[in-house]
């Protein structure tokens, strides 16, 4: 699935379904840089380790005046517990209907044990102050990927400054 934004270009102002029972539009972000990372499954091997690498650097982002956000399919109570479980300092989005995972392209054909299925190709998108997609990372791998947009997110600070 293509993504209907291209990097440069100012992301549409869609709703965001927030672990805590809250929304917020990515408009209500504007002045602060946004990790949105996609991941597959709550309590998955693969996805719980991003987690938690995200959960151990998380104040390097905060001192860089960034939010993050965890973006998967499951539901508000599954996100409660996995969040709760694994002591998350930020926000799952549910997205059950898809409409970010759309948005952003990260709806592909999977295959497992032989089957084949649609599921969240593990992708995380850098979104600058005002709103604009600055970076994006496709088909992560969870080892060393918090450090690489750390070092995105410097970049994209140093050449705001």
């Amino acid at each position: 699935m293509a993504s209907k934004i291209k990097i440069g270009s100012k992301i549409k102002d869609i709703a965001l379904h927030l672990s805590g029972g809250k929304t917020i539009k990515l408009s209500d972000l504007k002045g602060k840089n946004v990790v949105l990372y996609f991941y597959p499954r709550d309590n998955t091997p693969g996805c719980t380790a991003e987690g938690r690498d995200f959960r151990d650097q998380y104040a390097k982002f905060k001192r860089l005046k960034a939010v993050v956000y965890g973006v998967s399919r499951d539901s508000l109570a599954s996100h409660e517990k996995f969040k709760k479980k694994f002591k998350f300092p930020f926000e799952l989005v549910s997205d059950e209907d898809e409409k970010l995972c759309k948005l952003f392209g990260v709806i592909k054909e999977k295959s497992l044990y032989g089957k084949k299925y649609m599921g969240i190709d593990r992708s995380t998108f850098l979104i600058d102050e005002n709103g604009v997609l600055r970076k994006e990372f496709r088909n992560v791998k969870v080892p060393g990927h918090v450090t690489e947009v750390l070092e995105a997110l410097k970049e994209l600070k140093k050449a705001a400054d």
